[in-house]
Order: structure tokens, then sequence, then C-alpha cells
């Protein structure tokens, strides 16, 4: 870090618990505006400071202020900012990050011509990662989650979604979930645990028989287990068509489990349509999705979580970020961190957000962290730097914001900040 941090041996009153400042901060984003008004959709402040006493942030205002209430010299955690922007932590509400094995050479494929589908359906592509889960022990499981969490966090994720679905049993499906729940508990990152027995049918499987299986018996075992939050599918042509998506969202949701859907991906299904009935949390990627796919989404209240950095791997168009945004929809972005999209930094899904789904770089960072934490209904203020949210803020190597996206040669991330604790830098 070019800035100092400080641990004191003083806290101004013990009472108050583990206390933390940062300071000088040349451009702090506090969230969205509250009003829609002025350039950008974020409130953005000058010469800030804010202060966190155990994990939650107490205030938000002028360095002189906040200082002067909260002395840096007192804090257990200081951090002279020294002109640097300071952001809310990155919210990745969409990955598959618990898996083995690589496909590398199925990239390799793709660019050779070989469409994903091909790969598919000759056993490639999910199929081989379940193949590599189900030989996998638990602990390596947890180690690979682990290992990519930390990536993650040094780019500024502070809150990640992470799906289940290279199982495609009851017995795996639950052991990702294990897996995801003991590395929650064993590093810094907040994890969201999704289940996703519908990613695809097993070899050799029909796919209504595989359907009764997901809703007969991973289902209630799921449930059980009490890990998963959310319930996916991947509603696509070739995988799981429209019916078969709404019997297991609907059978999820009466285990407790808000639905969430793949939706128009490669093709226009109509999975958009299934998620705003439902009324999902959100409906994600949406690369074919037209108008009255943007219309029912909206008027659903559903999160629509794009995904540049799927196109940008498979080399498709991208979603239109724009038809969303200008109908008011509170877009998301994600990773899709997973074996066939090999991306854990949310600044460069930024970059990709801004560059080729013309959205601006407030819009791009909106739909990073606040935004992001909507399509996981997180309603804490995660994703916000405002009083009473988590103390979750990356002091960027940089003045402001805007670099996250124009900067894509390098993380500008100089230090992240978890619950008010320096956890990366």
């Amino acid at each position: 870090m070019s800035g100092p941090v400080e641990d004191a041996d003083a806290v101004t009153d013990s009472a108050n618990g583990d206390s933390c400042v940062v300071y000088h901060i040349g451009e702090l984003v506090v969230g969205p505006s509250r009003d829609g008004s002025g350039e950008t959709p974020l409130e953005v402040r000058e010469d800030a400071a804010i202060a966190a006493v155990d994990g939650e942030v107490v205030a938000v205002g002028s360095s002189e202020d906040v200082t002067r209430e909260y002395p840096p010299e007192n804090a257990d955690t200081a951090i002279d900012a020294d002109g640097r922007a300071v952001v809310p932590g990155f919210v990745d509400p969409h990955t598959h990050a618990v898996f083995a094995g690589d496909r590398s050479d199925e990239f390799e494929a793709k660019l050779r011509g070989k469409e994903y589908q091909e790969i598919l359906a000759e056993g490639g592509g999910i199929l081989r990662t379940v193949r590599a889960v189900r030989e996998a022990s638990d602990d390596q499981l947890v180690a690979n989650l682990t290992g990519h969490l930390e990536t993650m966090l040094a780019h500024g994720t502070t809150t990640v979604e992470v799906k289940s679905g290279y199982g495609l049993d009851a017995e795996t499906e639950l052991r990702q979930l294990e897996a995801i729940d003991r590395a929650n508990a064993t590093q810094p990152v907040d994890l969201v645990a999704t289940f996703m027995g519908a990613h695809a049918v097993p070899d050799g499987r029909e796919t209504d028989g595989y359907v009764d299986e997901v809703v007969e018996e991973q289902l209630p075992a799921v449930a059980e287990q009490g890990v998963a939050e959310f319930c996916d599918v991947f509603c696509e042509e070739g995988v799981f068509d429209v019916e078969q998506s709404r019997r297991v969202l609907e059978a999820g949701i009466e285990y407790g489990l808000t639905p969430k859907v793949h939706a128009e991906e490669f093709t226009r299904l109509g999975g958009a349509g299934l998620a705003a009935d439902l009324g999902a949390a959100s409906a994600d990627h949406l690369l074919h999705a037209n108008g009255d796919d943007v219309e029912a989404l909206c008027e659903a209240g559903v999160v629509p979580v794009l995904l540049p950095g799927t196109a940008f791997g498979l080399g498709e168009a991208y979603a239109d970020a724009r038809a969303f945004l200008e109908a008011g929809a509170p877009v998301a972005l994600a990773t899709d961190f997973n074996p066939n999209c090999h991306s854990r930094s949310m600044e460069f899904v930024q970059t990709l957000g801004a560059v080729e789904m013309g959205m601006t770089p407030a819009e791009a960072l909106l739909a990073s962290t606040r935004n992001a934490a909507l399509s996981l209904e997180l309603e804490d203020g995660t994703g916000t730097l405002r009083e009473g949210a988590p103390a979750d803020a990356v002091v960027l190597e940089a003045p402001s914001y805007v670099h996250l996206a124009y900067r894509f040669d390098t993380s500008a991330v100089d230090a992240v900040l978890k619950g008010g604790e320096v956890v990366a830098e």
C-alpha cells in the first residue's frame, strides 16, 4: 500500500469494539445516488472518510469531521488514503467456483471453431467437470475453491455467490454445497450458496427422468442440509426446457429456495419469462433477450445479471445492457467464473461492461456492488458504504473509480477491507 496502515494500541472507547478509520479519501463512492440526480448514478464524496466499529460503517463524511469523532490514532486500523479512491467491496453474484479439473484444451478447440454445444455433446463441457468433481476429495474441492477466492479477494471481491451443479447426483451436489459451507467459515469472503442440480443432464439419462430425481431426491436432501439459499436451472435448448425448468424451480420454492434462472444464453427459449412469472431473484446471461423480456423482468422486479466474460470467452455477442438500463432495471454484472469462463476479476468485468456493453464506468461499478447485492437479496447494505452497512471496502491505487473500467492491464486494487479489517493488500 502506498499509504500507511497503523495498528493502534488504544481505542477511543473499548465498549465500541474493534474500530477502523479510512481518511483523506480523494473520492469515496458511498453507493447509488439516493435521488437519481447528478452526473452519475453514484453518490460520490471528495476529501472524505469512513469509520467502522465491529465491522459496520458508523460514520461517513468529510475527512475533518469523521477523524474528529473517530481519531485515527485511537483506531485499531487506520488507513491514510492519501487522495486515493475508495469504493464498496465488489459483489460477484454468479459463479460456479467449486470445481475440479482443467478444460483449457476446450478453449483451444473453440478457437479452432468448435461450438460449445458440440463439446458438450461429445462428453466435454459441464459433463467433463462433473466427472472430475466426482473423483475429487472433499478437501480438494475446498482447497480449489479457497484458492480461487483468494484471487477474487485480491481483485476487490468481498461477497461471492457459488453454485453447485457439477455433481448431478444427490451425493455430489451435497458435497459441493458442503465445500462452499466449509470455505465460507475459513476465509474472509462471504459466500452465498446456490443449488443447481439442474445444470445438465447426466450421461445416459433421459431429461424428464433426471428432473424427477432433482425434484424428488436432490431437493429434499439439499433442504435438509440447509446450506443453499437459491435454486438455479439452466433453461436452454438441449438442456432443460421451460416446463422442466419450472418444475424444478417451483419444487425449490416449496423447499424454501429462491429461484434464479440461466436464461436466453445461446437461444431465446423463454427463461426470462419464466423468471418473471416466478418472481425470481435474478435472470442471468440474457444474451438473446428481447424487448418483451426486458419489460417482463422489469415489471416483475427481477434483477438482470449480465455476464460479459462469458460472451468474451465464447466470442459471442454481448447482452444488451443499455436496453435494461433505459428501462430502469438494476443491472448487475458477474464473472460467471467456471472452467468455461476462467475469469475471477470483477475489475475486468467492469472493463468489459464499459467497452463492450456501452455502460459508463459508474453504471459498471454500481452493477458490481449494490445491484449485484440486490440480485442475491442482500438487504443489509452490502455493496454500499453507508452508515449501517458492512465495512467492506476497496482502496484503489488510483484517484478515481473510473480506473476500474479504464485500467485493464493490471489491478487497480491497493487494499481490501472486510468488516473493517485489512484482508488483502
